[in-house]
């Protein structure tokens, strides 16, 4: 699959996936630690997805509850990944280039863990 597409696109779609990946896991670990937290997974998360936050944070409702805000931020990474990037390729269906950082993610677990 990932010779179908140009490196540079390659590239863009794996960093907008490790960035919505990253607000989800944030997300995620907001369940059960608060942003304090000192556990390391916990620090990095927010020390990653914080300057994303305040970026977004123009756009960002304000009647939103603080835990859903990265979902909220990753949505705009979905959107852009899976409507924005093939529409600018000159894709006719939505979805063509979506998530390669994805199914290489899947492939490589089959050919792990598959027959």
């Amino acid at each position: 699959m990932l010779a179908a597409f140009p490196l540079w696109v390659i590239v863009i779609d794996y960093v907008l996936g490790m960035v919505m990946w990253t607000l989800i896991g944030r997300a995620a670990m907001n369940i059960f630690l608060s942003e304090d937290s000192n556990f390391f997974f916990m620090r990095f998360f927010v020390r990653a997805t914080n300057p994303i936050l305040r970026l977004f944070a123009p756009i960002t409702p304000g009647f939103l509850i603080d835990f859903l805000v990265p979902v909220y931020v990753a949505w705009f990474f979905f959107m852009i990944r899976f409507y924005l990037m093939p529409w600018l390729l000159g894709y006719s269906v939505m979805g063509m280039l979506s998530f390669p950082l994805e199914s290489e993610i899947a492939a490589v677990l089959y050919r792990a863990f598959g027959r």
